[in-house]
């Protein structure tokens, strides 16, 4: 019998808050994001201040386990700073182009996170910005990066001599796209100079090497083409592949196959190599990089242990303002109902940062000291003894999910004694051991094919099987086509070229 009722029902679902959804945001943050987003944050936020006191202790002042505790000036609570790489003492420590392209990201919603969500209040809006000065440096004043266009014209002014070929060139830099690629046909442009199609050609031909390689391409075809004849890769099924790229578009991997004459193996590799080339190489950005500054600092103790701690550099130094928001609490005639609500908003989302930002720093120490303990091998004696690691055992040995260590690793990086790393180096494949004992890990397989290359006599040149060999003698159960895909990954090339290459050299 169909009519209206009323049924109870229970079940369970993720809610994802705002700032649910934010805390999970700023554990991926690299620290240059943290900062941009913190420094936002003091500009909506009027409870929220910048801690401007030296890092340098006072000398007259007493140590810090004999101070009482108490409020800071104006108010404000002391132990809401995230001020040092050394967490509290009572913080929980364990707490075709587009068939070219490779999109891909992390999953939005992480339900080991929810400790990091402190309050469901809306995120508000407003406050304003106090420029005090002029705070600008030298650097301010400094010439700027070249533009990609004055890298090119540069090019061409050391790249050609004759004037007639510069002024070819300087009309090809003029057509060309965003992207990279040549807005007009050749044999308009010879045309349009009154010069042989011929002459035009060859100057673009000199042009299709200029850095980047692959600009002032007419085609993806010629593009790509351009950039594998740099890496020795440009062999008769590649090109036939690239000759067939709408195929590819459409995913007629077997029709591919028959016209390349190459197995679905190879195929599979060919297609993986176009992928690692730029389809747009003029599409790059004219800003410089931005230096790498650690997340987390490692450091050897005169007993042989590691020393872990958080760079203080990258840690933001938050103060909130509780004295602010007491004041207008205990006098409420000397504001509106509608400006104690805001207060009342801004001092909830303040103590959430701050804590957001603890909890982050908690997560990346525990990640990182995990990571150290399974890689010591690696900071003791190179990268020949580089574990196997997946995230599932790091997830598993600090108790997080793995889209929550695979954020925590993600444009991190730990200053060690070997340099600089990020934190997603540390997490390599497993080579199975030819005698069955422990796996090798493929990081430290590419580094030993590496050496074993750089240290091949002119007359005694390496070929992927005799490399193969070798593994194998070392107890590295590894395929052929294994190898070749680390050399090419390593930009070796084969033993053919380098047997050419390194002729001249012998006796």
């Amino acid at each position: 019998m169909l009519g209206p009722r009323l049924e109870l029902r229970q079940s369970q679902a993720l809610v994802m808050t705002p700032q649910l959804r934010l805390a999970i945001q700023l554990l991926q943050f690299s620290s240059l994001d943290v900062a941009a987003f913190v420094e936002a944050e003091l500009e909506r936020n009027p409870l929220l201040e910048r801690d401007e006191t030296s890092d340098l202790p006072d000398p007259e002042a007493p140590a810090p386990d004999q101070q009482p505790p108490g409020p800071a000036p104006d108010g404000r609570d002391s132990s809401d700073i995230v001020a040092s790489g050394i967490l509290p003492d009572d913080a929980p420590l364990d707490a075709a182009t587009a068939a070219i392209g490779d999109p891909g990201g992390p999953a939005d919603g992480d339900p080991s996170f929810g400790e990091a969500a402190f309050g469901d209040a809306p995120w508000g809006a407003g406050g304003g910005a106090d420029f005090a000065g002029d705070e600008r440096g030298i650097d301010a004043f400094a010439a700027a990066e070249p533009t990609l266009r004055e890298r090119l014209a540069e090019q061409i002014r050391l790249g050609f001599a004759d004037p007639a070929d510069r002024l070819i060139a300087a009309q090809l830099l003029a057509l060309l796209e965003p992207s990279g690629r040549l807005g007009a046909a050749p044999a308009a442009i010879a045309q349009a100079l009154g010069l042989p199609l011929e002459r035009v050609e060859r100057v673009r031909a000199a042009m299709l090497r200029f850095e980047p390689t692959g600009m002032f391409a007419c085609s993806l075809a010629e593009c790509l083409a351009v950039q594998l004849a740099e890496r020795n890769r440009l062999d008769p099924a590649m090109q036939t592949l690239l000759d067939n790229l709408e195929l590819l578009a459409r995913r007629d991997l077997r029709r591919l196959m028959e016209l390349c004459g190459v197995d679905a193996e190879d195929m599979t590799e060919m297609v993986a190599e176009l992928r690692r080339l730029d389809p747009k190489p003029g599409a790059v950005s004219d800003l410089p990089a931005a230096p790498i500054v650690p997340d987390v600092l490692l450091s050897a103790a005169p007993d042989g242990t590691w020393l872990l701690e958080l760079n203080p550099e990258t840690l933001p130094r938050l103060l909130v303002n509780h004295g602010f928001s007491a004041r207008v609490q205990a006098h409420p005639a000397a504001a509106s109902r509608e400006d104690r609500a805001f207060l009342a908003e801004k001092l909830q989302t303040a103590n959430w940062l701050v804590k957001s930002l603890q909890q982050r720093a908690q997560t990346i120490l525990k990640v990182a000291g995990e990571i150290v303990a399974r890689q010591d091998g690696f900071f003791r004696h190179g990268v020949l003894h580089l574990r196997p690691l997946i995230l599932r055992d790091i997830a598993a040995a600090v108790q997080l999910h793995e889209s929550t260590v695979s954020r925590v690793t993600s444009n991190k990086y730990i200053a060690t004694p070997r340099g600089n790393f990020e934190l997603k180096y540390f997490f390599t494949t497993a080579i199975a051991s030819a005698g069955g004992g422990e796996a090798h890990s493929a990081e430290a397989i590419r580094h030993r094919i590496r050496a074993m290359v750089g240290a091949e006599k002119p007359d005694d040149i390496l070929s992927d099987d005799a490399i193969v060999a070798a593994l194998r003698g070392e107890g590295v159960d590894i395929a052929r086509r294994t190898v070749a895909k680390y050399r090419e990954a390593l930009n070796i090339p084969s033993s053919l070229q380098r047997r050419r290459e390194k002729a001249p050299l012998a006796p």
